[in-house]
């Protein structure tokens, strides 16, 4: 598995709600970002990073918070469910998941890619082109996808035609970011 883990922020704040947590503490929400490499059969996005939000509380709330939060910042097609067991990318649209319950390990950026531990509460935002599927997970593993506006009527490939794939990387060049970080962070932003 290849590439390097970047941490975007990290902190803890005093929670206004006490109920939220024990203590009265909850940490921010924190970015990491991972470029996926190149690959034959999983092209991955040539220019953007996977981004993976970590304490994200929209998604830490349940499928109609998560929903909703995504909503808000133009991302919409939403769907409640898990995540394919076999490598797959779509070169037609931008994809986020949040895991609203359960841990999982998923496999981003295809065969030449690397293994991510996620759990309820974190959110997943892939690039056109990157390869995602899931390795393993509890039985409570559950997560929200949406696409950025106008991207809903996604592709779902598998990487298995070269001719297909060659197609797919001129598409996943011409997407361009879309307009709003799906949970309001800075992380879209950096696409631009």
């Amino acid at each position: 598995m290849h590439g390097e883990l970047q941490l975007a922020t990290f902190g803890w704040t005093r929670a206004e709600d006490m109920s939220r947590c024990q203590r009265g503490y909850r940490r921010e929400m924190e970015l990491e970002t991972w470029q996926a490499p190149s690959g034959d059969r999983i092209p991955n996005h040539p220019s953007f990073p996977v981004l993976l939000y970590r304490h994200v509380d929209a998604a830490a709330g349940g499928a109609d918070a998560c929903r909703t939060a995504f909503s808000e910042h133009g991302w919409g097609g939403s769907w409640v469910d898990g995540v394919f067991g076999f490598h797959h990318f779509h070169s037609t649209s931008h994809e986020v998941l949040g895991v609203i319950r359960g841990q999982a390990t998923l496999e981003l950026g295809g065969p030449q890619g690397r293994a991510f531990e996620v759990s309820t509460g974190d959110v997943v935002v892939l690039p056109a082109g990157t390869g995602h599927r899931l390795a393993s997970s509890d039985r409570e593993f559950t997560v929200v996808g949406a696409y950025p506006a106008g991207q809903e009527d996604y592709d779902l490939l598998r990487g298995e035609d070269p001719e297909e794939v060659a197609a797919a990387r001129e598409r996943i060049a011409a997407l361009e970011a879309p307009p709003e970080d799906p949970v309001g962070g800075e992380g879209v932003g950096t696409w631009r």
